[in-house]
């Protein structure tokens, strides 16, 4: 017949076998592993696209909006500022920056150039639109000089050194003053190109923006002001999106979709940066050279 169990303090009966008992060591090993499992649920849960990981991935919902706004953005800030940084060659020697005033709505751009070398500066302004570019004649040289360069690294005196200065610059020459050409692959061309190209006049669809394969790639401050940053879509997205299969562009857009930044890939390891100002400008995208007489 069954005994009933034996009361704590209660002396065991003489010949009765002792009670099995759960070794303590078993229960704090299940403890622990219990402990690390739920632990390692939840770093596999932050780590999750849009839940705040900090490694590059698929583009969430809010961080998709935040990409279709960005164009859009553009296009309601501008007449804007804009300077683009690049290499003078694929070798990486020298440097070619411009700065100029981007006009979204007439798609219209006007500024001034300055290519730099171990040997040389040179100078002139630029007016560019979706069709090609113009570049003006450049000023009158010193007697002996080589036109539209310098030997030291001062600007002349003549040419603009701020994109507010090349509007008015420009704004003083006739049509016949611009040479015109079309677009042509070079990397400056393409940079250029981008900067007309890159706004839109309504935000872009983010459900449609998130599956052609955009990533977010980190978060970054540029000028005391956070802004992540963005792997722009891809030609020909694939099912599994891998920080591997980057796209050519870059964009760097704030919380609330203003588009700062953007780099474009021209060859492997040369980049141009185009960095546009937070706010508009009253400066005014000059008619010349796309008016005539």
């Amino acid at each position: 017949m069954p005994q009933p169990p034996r009361k704590p303090g209660e002396p065991r009966e003489p010949g009765k076998p002792r009670e099995p008992r759960e070794p303590r060591k078993k229960i704090w090993v299940a403890a622990i592993a219990a402990t690390t499992a739920l632990a390692g649920a939840l770093t596999a849960l932050l780590l999750l696209p849009g839940n705040g990981g900090t490694s590059p991935h698929p583009v969430s919902a809010d961080e998709a909006q935040r990409l279709a706004l960005a164009r859009f953005r553009a296009y309601e800030a501008s007449p804007a500022e804009v300077t683009v940084r690049l290499p003078a060659a694929e070798t990486g020697d020298g440097t070619i920056t411009v700065r100029a005033v981007v006009d979204h709505h007439a798609h219209r751009a006007v500024g001034a150039y300055e290519i730099v070398d171990d040997t040389r500066t040179v100078q002139g302004l630029l007016a560019w639109d979706q069709e090609g570019i113009a570049v003006a004649r450049p000023p009158a040289a010193a007697p002996g000089a080589e036109p539209g360069r310098t030997t030291t690294r001062t600007p002349a005196p003549d040419i603009v050194t701020t994109a507010a200065q090349a509007v008015r610059r420009a704004g003083t020459l006739k049509r016949e003053e611009w040479t015109r050409r079309p677009y042509s692959t070079a990397p400056l061309d393409r940079a250029l190109r981008l900067v007309v190209s890159v706004a839109a006049d309504r935000p872009d669809d983010a459900a449609l923006l998130a599956r052609s394969g955009p990533l977010w790639l980190r978060d970054e401050r540029l000028d005391g002001h956070g802004y992540g940053v963005f792997s722009g879509p891809r030609p020909t997205p694939s099912v599994s999106a891998s920080p591997a299969d980057d796209s050519t562009l870059t964009y760097w857009i704030d919380a609330d979709g203003n588009l700062r930044r953007v780099t474009a890939r021209m060859s492997p390891g040369h980049y141009a940066t185009v960095d546009f100002v937070a706010t508009r400008v009253r400066t005014v995208v000059p008619g010349a050279p796309w008016t005539k007489g």
